[in-house]
């Protein structure tokens, strides 16, 4: 029986913490930043908390 893959692009875009939380970026920070506010630009940058209710499909995702 093969070994069972990770989706690829959860694993580049997830990480877990220590206490089994998933991490996320933050989106609308790549391009088409000049129109943006420093605040909104601040605000987008660092990591978030995966939502409670996405939480399950991300796990799956990555296969914990």
């Amino acid at each position: 029986m093969p070994k069972v893959k990770v989706k690829s692009g959860a694993k580049k875009r997830f990480t877990v913490t220590g206490t089994g939380k998933l991490r996320r970026k933050h989106a609308f920070k790549s391009h088409i930043l000049t129109k943006k506010t420093k605040k909104q630009k601040r605000n987008l940058t660092g990591t978030g908390e995966v939502h409670k209710a996405d939480e399950r499909l991300v796990k799956q995702m990555l296969w914990m």
